[in-house]
């Protein structure tokens, strides 16, 4: 579905409006607040399923691996003075194939009928701002991380962008608060914007049905977000994907100060899901984190817990809010109990800046894969390495690897390697 989106028309008619009035209004602040870059990300993904059958029935192996190259402009202006300062923002972006065949695409590039990889593909999004004392009114593409919808923005060579509108007001001390409209979502892979859809991935869809139409035209939120110290936070979010569900959110977030260089962070998420008329949508989500920090290591114990009649609801794509949600498999199921163990480190503590690392390990048990079928287990582990390099030549180039491990008997068992190149050039 290639016709833009009605926020994408405004913004675009925003942008053109506020340069054309550029010559009579006081626009210093507007250029002279500018920010532009250019990302080069080189990205480079393999993914053996070890089986091409259905989870838990092996029958040979298959391998899907992509090699690609994206150049991301990133243009953010300042605002004209004034009593509503207006800008605009400009992402634009090119994603270019360098490896990869029939049949084998991990979702990095838009797919032809025949099975192959489109050779390349783009992205444009422009956002037109508006801002008044504290609030700020942003229209056209959004890139959200919310607890109600996070976009996916690291995952693939390029990120998936909304269109909508987001209203920001800080004008309460302490106090944020977001509402939010989107019309429309470009996946990852995608240069189309089209309707948004149910993640359907996991055991039988984790147990979630569908009437009718299966896409979206409106995803709807409201979020408040208190500071009570500079050590304790709490949200609550109410949001709705028009027809599919309707989802209420709080989380909570406290740091302990514990005093030479140790500190104690408890996460805590809970989730309430249920239908908005066309789905039988009922999950009930507990999942929490607590993270011990000392010197350069960081020690987390995550739990996550799933009840009701299905798994876990978001939007198809986007990163949802739970704690045992990892690089792969969000362990959301229906009935799926998981428990997480993971640890960082950063080398600076031995004279190495710029390099850091982590490993988790994430087990399920007990999903409800449906009447007749065994009980759902699963476990995931990731490797992740990556250094950034602090001057010279190189400074903003930095190298990233991901390797991550699956055996499930609710989806398919992966191996999977992630290598990650990118450069940030400063434009402005």
């Amino acid at each position: 579905m290639k016709r833009a989106p009605l926020s994408r028309a405004i913004a675009l008619a925003s942008l053109s409006a506020a340069f054309a009035a550029a010559p009579s209004i006081a626009t210093a602040a507007f250029f002279e607040d500018s920010k532009a870059t250019l990302e080069l990300r080189n990205f480079y993904m393999n993914q053996d399923t070890r089986h091409s059958g259905d989870a838990g029935k092996k029958s040979g192996n298959k391998t899907n691996d992509e090699w690609g190259q994206g150049f991301i402009f990133n243009y953010q202006s300042g605002f004209t003075e004034g009593t509503i300062g207006v800008g605009v923002d400009v992402y634009a972006a090119l994603g270019l194939r360098l490896d990869g065949g029939h049949n084998r695409s991990p979702d990095m590039f838009p797919q032809k009928r025949n099975g192959h990889s489109e050779r390349e593909f783009t992205k444009f999004a422009p956002t037109a701002k508006f801002k008044l004392s504290e609030s700020e009114l942003r229209v056209g593409g959004l890139m959200p991380r919310f607890p109600a919808i996070q976009a996916n923005l690291e995952g693939r060579m390029l990120p998936q962008i909304f269109t909508g509108g987001l209203l920001t007001s800080k004008d309460i001390s302490g106090l944020t608060v977001n509402l939010m409209h989107l019309d429309r979502v470009n996946n990852r892979g995608s240069s189309d914007y089209e309707g948004m859809r149910l993640d359907m991935r996991g055991g039988h869809n984790k147990g979630i049905v569908i009437k009718g139409k299966e896409t979206s035209n409106s995803f709807d939120m409201g979020h408040l977000n208190y500071q009570f110290t500079d050590s304790l936070s709490a949200g609550y979010s109410f949001s709705r994907l028009d027809n599919l569900y309707k989802q209420h959110l709080v989380n909570g977030v406290h740091t302990w100060n514990l005093g030479e260089q140790r500190s104690l962070r408890t996460d805590l998420r809970v989730a309430r899901s249920k239908d908005d008329g066309r789905t039988n949508i009922d999950n009930k989500a507990f999942s929490g984190m607590v993270t011990y920090s000392f010197g350069f290591n960081k020690l987390g114990l995550g739990y996550q817990k799933m009840t009701g009649d299905t798994g876990y609801a978001f939007v198809a794509g986007t990163d949802p809010f739970l704690a045992n949600f990892v690089a792969n498999r969000d362990f959301a199921a229906k009935d799926e109990k998981s428990w997480q163990i993971r640890h960082d480190y950063n080398f600076a503590g031995l004279g190495i800046p710029g390099l850091t690392m982590f490993n988790r390990y994430v087990k399920g048990t007990g999903a409800d894969l449906g009447k007749g079928n065994p009980e759902g287990r699963e476990w995931e582990r990731d490797f992740d390495v990556t250094y950034a390099f602090q001057e010279g030549a190189l400074k903003n180039f930095s190298v990233r690897w991901r390797n991550s491990t699956i055996r499930s008997n609710v989806t398919k068992d992966l191996d999977e390697n992630r290598i990650i190149l990118t450069y940030k050039l400063p434009l402005l």
